[in-house]
């Protein structure tokens, strides 16, 4: 019965700690204006290059 308990909190403190590093990723990412294609992580505020490949950034769409 005991061990069935410890079984039962360490899943609940896994399950607890894996959404909470999701919601941290979440809140961390930046929603730039412009962002590149391949890249989707490198951003700007203003038109420009990415910073990895050299492909020119996109306007993201903001219609949706």
């Amino acid at each position: 019965m005991r061990s069935a308990l410890i079984a039962l909190a360490f899943i609940g403190l896994s399950l607890e700690a894996c959404s909470n590093t999701a919601k941290e990723q979440t809140a961390n990412k930046k929603q730039y204006k412009y962002y590149c294609v391949m890249h989707p992580d490198i951003g700007a505020d203003k038109p420009g290059i990415c910073s990895k490949c050299g492909m020119q950034l996109v306007e993201r769409d903001t219609t949706k």
